[in-house]
């Protein structure tokens, strides 16, 4: 029973009435960042549990109750077409989508360079969107040079500078040999490769999910299959490793310190006072929702723990104090298979799904919280939080 409330009749409406007027926007110190794949939808077919958990998500004007941010490693379309897609289960705007190419607004060094963009979609679209001013896509390279020979000087491109993996193409086998022919040639696929040319020209890779839950019964492999791919393949060739200037997309901080920016601009919005203190980061893949939320959670402890004018510089970048990884179980992971009950035993390279770069431990990819759905998690976590809904909220998410 809440305080003040009386015993009885009387004190249980108090006790309603009080609910009702207990959530208020400028006391919430904590945020959801939520993936999309298997935790909202797969494929295109909503998860049932979505809508009961969205609804719980805002207020009867549609506002949100707390600043809600969708964490997704798709990187095949703008982040508005993100956003209209989930609008059928609750209504958001493209300021609370986070693509697995959005933090390559950040890397401005190369928007005024001829940059080669690898993927499927409306890639120069995207690339446009993002700052990029002379993007070329595999398809204009391979118009252009059909037997990797000039065949068009008046659409010559320049000198390429940067490779860009935006996600898994259409049509592996010509995105491979093309990315390779320009990785040997330091840029200039037109002429012979040159294994001297070492270290290759930069390569940023977004999306590095080794594989994906859609409608199929089984996961379907991800562009982190594709960057296997390309990897053995450059290795194979030169003895040498690919080196990537930057990767992004979950699990890497870089993304999560954009959703936090995008969480603390939404608090800011909405003009609420008290700083966001923990972000709950809630997905269905051990490998990069759980690695990456449990990877940040860590950054954060450590930036926490820095004393004097450095770490109070990095704190105006990154403020929360904890970032919190909810495991579902409606996508990518089996409670069977993924990794062995003692962690103690040999892990081999097929039990780690997460990318070359980033070393396997144990405790990034045991999550702080297991639950069987996203409405599940929106419960235990507002439990967590102490946040009580209102009883209008609570009739609406009941009924639905």
């Amino acid at each position: 029973m809440l305080p003040g409330a009386k015993a009885g009749a009387g004190g249980f409406i108090m006790e309603i009435i009080t609910y009702f007027f207990l959530l208020q926007p400028n006391i919430t110190t904590f945020g959801f960042l939520f993936d999309i794949d298997g935790v909202v939808v797969r494929g295109k077919t909503p998860i049932p549990a979505a809508k009961k958990a969205f609804q719980k998500l805002v207020n009867s004007q549609g506002q949100f109750l707390v600043p809600v941010v969708f964490v997704t490693n798709a990187g095949n379309c703008l982040r508005q077409k993100k956003a209209d897609q989930l609008s059928h289960i609750l209504g958001i705007s493209q300021d609370q989508v986070v693509m697995s190419h959005s933090p390559l607004r950040m890397f401005k060094c190369y928007h005024d360079k001829c940059v080669l963009m690898s993927g499927q979609g409306p890639l120069l679209d995207i690339a446009k969107y993002l700052g990029f001013c002379q993007p070329i896509t595999i398809d204009i390279l391979r118009e252009t040079f059909p037997l990797l020979d000039m065949v068009d000087h008046d659409r010559r491109p320049k000198v390429l500078v940067t490779v860009v993996l935006f996600g898994e193409p259409v049509r592996w086998e010509t995105n491979l040999q093309l990315i390779i022919d320009v990785l040997l040639t330091g840029g200039w696929p037109g002429k012979p490769h040159h294994q001297a040319s070492y270290p290759h020209i930069p390569v940023l890779a977004c999306n590095m999910d080794l594989m994906w839950m859609a409608e199929a019964q089984s996961p379907r492999f991800g562009h982190g299959t594709f960057m296997v791919c390309l990897e053995n393949i450059y290795k194979k060739i030169t003895g040498k490793e690919l080196k990537y200037e930057a990767l992004m997309g979950k699990p890497s901080e870089l993304t999560y310190h954009y959703a936090e920016y995008l969480i603390r601009m939404q608090a800011a919005q909405r003009h609420w006072k008290k700083p966001i203190q923990t972000l709950y980061a809630i997905g269905d893949n051990l490998m990069t929702d759980i690695y990456g939320a449990n990877l940040y959670n860590r950054y954060l402890e450590e930036k926490n723990s820095r004393k004097g004018s450095k770490g109070r510089i990095q704190a105006k970048v990154a403020a929360g104090t904890s970032c919190r990884s909810v495991l579902v179980c409606t996508g990518v992971y089996n409670p069977h298979t993924e990794v062995p009950s003692d962690t103690r035993e040999s892990i081999t390279e097929t039990v780690f799904h997460g990318h070359r770069d980033f070393r396997f431990d144990p405790a990034l990819v045991e999550p702080d919280h297991i639950v069987p759905d996203v409405d599940a998690a929106v419960d235990l976590i507002y439990q967590l939080e102490n946040f009580r809904l209102s009883s209008e909220i609570l009739f609406i998410a009941c009924s639905g």
